[in-house]
């Protein structure tokens, strides 16, 4: 993985990286951007029991295991892991860890038979962008595939374009406005279907 590249993409996130540190000092616990430090423990083998440590995406909420397909999985270079629910929540991750230099990131082989999808090191994956695929947290799915020829068979049936993860990363911040307002009026939605069904 070219981390310098990845870096310069997570930077896209517009976040105000500067007061980083100044935070982190000033404050042990909470304090932006410093809220967001991941709060599980250091771990160096995050692959190991992953969604038994990682169960539920610290940024939305959903669950990984019923996410299994679009789940992914960072461990920063001072083993603090964050697992999310895709890479929209990745982004968010990266986005305000800017400080915290990626040492591994994984995401899942969509294309593979088995559940929950195996894990492998992005920069060994092939992105399908904009597939007719459903995909979490996202109008424009970005699925990932271990192998060309099986990333290929789903774009002849599914449409979408082929690349790396950094497109896929960088298509991420580019939809970022979009997808937010698509998930809040979801949200909203949900709200509203509850409160119905609370009444009758």
């Amino acid at each position: 993985m070219k981390r310098r590249d990845l870096l310069k993409i997570s930077a896209l996130a517009g976040l105000a990286a500067t007061t980083t540190h100044a935070s982190a000092d000033s404050c042990a616990g909470d304090g932006t951007p410093a809220q967001f430090i991941p709060k599980k423990p250091a771990d160096a083998k995050p692959l190991d029991n992953e969604l038994q440590k990682y169960p539920k995406c610290p940024y939305c909420g959903m669950d990984r295991q019923e996410h299994h397909r679009s789940r992914m999985l960072v461990q920063y270079s001072d083993d603090l892991t964050d697992g999310v629910c895709s890479i929209h929540c990745l982004s968010l991750s990266l986005g305000v860890n800017i400080d915290r230099e990626p040492k591994n990131i994984w995401g899942p082989d969509y294309g593979a038979a088995t559940e929950p999808r195996p894990l492998a090191p992005v920069d060994t994956l092939i992105y399908l962008i904009g597939a007719d695929l459903k995909h979490a947290m996202t109008k424009k799915s970005k699925h990932s595939f271990a192998s060309a020829s099986v990333a290929k068979e789903f774009q002849a049936k599914h449409g979408g374009t082929l690349g790396n993860f950094n497109d896929a990363l960088r298509e991420s911040y580019l939809g970022m406005a979009d997808d937010v307002a698509m998930i809040r009026k979801n949200r909203e939605e949900r709200r509203k279907r509850a409160a119905e069904a609370k009444k009758s």
